[in-house]
């Protein structure tokens, strides 16, 4: 993030560069708007650089402020460049950063492709054509450390004690702050004890006390409902993101499976251990 306040504070004085004349019309992206001890700056180079900046104070810079600001910046950047030293190290981060960008747009472009509606229809088949209504369960509970906890909970509930109140002051969860309450849920979410439990309760009926991997439960049901299968039209978007993100996948293994790849023998897996090899010229 560049900050032209902090730009300003530490910027050394610097050589005034010779103006380079360029026609409107023959700008490019390899346009050179400037030269350091023999090395280019492009225009590229400034629009690259103008698209990674996130400081929103720079909105409030002209065009000219700010193109002055980022050539100044770019210009420390090829005199310190020429100051430092190639070896191994570089070599292998300049290579890997290069692959990588050149990787992250070519996987960009791939998940450009939009699936197609017989692609989304097949999906959405295969995700809920044979799906199932579910009950859901409204529940809160109390969770204490021990059985003897749990039944002097289950006592103060039958003489007319609160369920939130307790639940507020007792709970060792985080659904204390809820008063208890777990909000709505499938069975199958829920260990097991927990779930059956549930399952056996009516609405409005406190359960015993219930013991799981986490402590022992009071549990209240508060109602239940039956969650319908989505129809297509309402889970459109997110099948089709399910889409893309398979045909993604697909075509990554599919590129990799047809890349010619010949793996070097008789190199030792710790050698990558070795970071000597990096201060090498």
């Amino acid at each position: 993030m560049l900050k032209p306040s902090l730009l300003a504070a530490v910027m050394v004085a610097l050589p005034l560069m010779a103006p380079v004349q360029v026609l409107a019309q023959d700008q490019s992206a390899d346009t050179v708007v400037a030269t350091v001890n023999g090395q280019d700056i492009t225009l590229g180079q400034m629009i690259v650089m103008r698209q990674s900046i996130q400081d929103p104070s720079v909105a409030d810079l002209s065009d000219q402020d700010l193109w002055d600001m980022l050539l100044e910046q770019l210009v420390r950047q090829a005199v310190m460049a020429g100051e430092g030293k190639e070896n191994a190290a570089i070599r292998a981060q300049l290579e890997l950063q290069r692959r990588n960008t050149l990787a992250t747009e070519a996987v960009a472009a791939l998940a450009e492709t939009a699936p197609t509606q017989d692609e989304i229809k097949a999906a959405y088949d295969r995700l809920f054509g044979e799906a199932e209504p579910v009950k859901e369960y409204s529940a809160a509970h109390i969770l204490v450390a021990t059985e003897d906890e749990a039944k002097e909970i289950r006592q103060q509930l039958e003489d007319g004690a609160d369920f939130g109140e307790l639940a507020a002051q007792k709970s060792q969860d985080n659904s204390s702050q809820n008063k208890g309450d777990l909000g709505w849920f499938s069975a199958d979410m829920m260990v097991e004890p927990f779930a059956n439990a549930v399952e056996a309760l009516e609405n409005g009926q406190i359960s015993d006390p219930v013991q799981s991997d986490f402590g022992w439960h009071v549990i209240r049901l508060n109602e239940t409902r039956m969650r319908e299968v989505p129809k297509m039209e309402e889970v459109q978007t997110e099948v089709e993101q399910f889409v893309r993100r398979e045909n993604l996948e697909a075509a990554v293994e599919r590129l990799v499976g047809e890349a010619k790849v010949e793996k070097a023998e008789g190199i030792p897996a710790g050698a990558m251990n070795d970071t000597a090899l990096l201060e090498a010229e």
